[in-house]
């Protein structure tokens, strides 16, 4: 197609991020875009091997740090299933108490998703939850989704918020999820979950926004006693968040 056609692709690539209307070099297309798309597919790969930095969080206080039962990233990715078990001495650094949340900022299969979203969203709905009782920040390593299960019953937590690095793609791979559940419990179904996901600074949903998703699922949940495909994010419109109904989706942008 031509700049000048009706349907150019100058202007469908204007609605889209998906690599459409690349150039051409021949029968192939060009080396620079074939250089952009080798150049994505190694942040890509980084970000899954990347580990979390503590240090660089940025957190008002030291957190709980706790690891699953993988001993490694290799492992990790191998066994999806010793990413949702806490490690002995990990269960044992946790102290029971009565809260009604507690935040985990996990790696899952971005750390640097985690590591530059994570802070800012709590930053952004602490001062929305001054009545909360809020457990001790927990930070997971080598984490799935259903981490965040055993941590919060180890602490007394009625609900836990895990904020776990998505699976990396080729247009961002430093995206991040937000998994809500209410009264969890070790081994419970994913349908018991909210997801806030595509939480980014290229073009995904802001800090802010999520915030404010967020805190409403935290209080309706808490008003209605349970989190799912039952409970229905109300305060956003279409495109701004995903709604439960998309949970095969989410698992798969995870990891879980």
């Amino acid at each position: 197609m031509t700049d000048d056609h009706p349907l150019s692709w100058r202007g469908l690539q204007a609605t889209t991020s998906a690599r459409i209307g690349l150039p051409r070099a021949g029968n192939t297309i060009s080396g620079a875009a074939v250089r952009e798309f080798q150049y994505a597919h190694v942040r890509a790969r980084h970000a899954v091997s990347a580990t979390l930095d503590t240090s660089l969080l940025n957190l008002p206080q030291p957190p709980i740090t706790v690891e699953s039962r993988a001993r490694d990233r290799e492992e990790y990715v191998r066994r999806p299933d010793l990413g949702r078990q806490l490690s002995g001495g990990s269960r044992e650094s946790l102290p029971h108490g009565r809260h009604d949340v507690v935040f985990v900022i996990a790696d899952g299969l971005s750390a640097l998703a985690a590591q530059q979203q994570g802070p800012a969203v709590l930053a952004a709905v602490m001062p929305l939850l001054a009545d909360w009782r809020i457990a001790p920040l927990v930070v997971a390593h080598r984490a799935r989704v259903a981490l965040g299960d055993e941590i919060a019953t180890s602490l007394g937590a009625r609900c836990v918020v895990m904020m776990i690095g998505e699976r990396p793609g080729l247009r961002c791979a430093e995206s991040m999820s937000l998994y809500m559940t209410w009264n969890p419990q070790i081994g419970m179904r994913d349908s018991g979950r909210n997801c806030i996901s595509n939480i980014h600074g290229h073009g995904g949903l802001s800090a802010m926004t999520a915030a404010n998703s967020l805190a409403w699922l935290l209080k309706t949940a808490r008003m209605r006693n349970y989190s799912g495909v039952d409970l229905k994010d109300e305060t956003c419109t279409i495109g701004q968040a995903v709604q439960p109904d998309s949970q095969k989706m989410l698992s798969d942008q995870s990891g879980k």
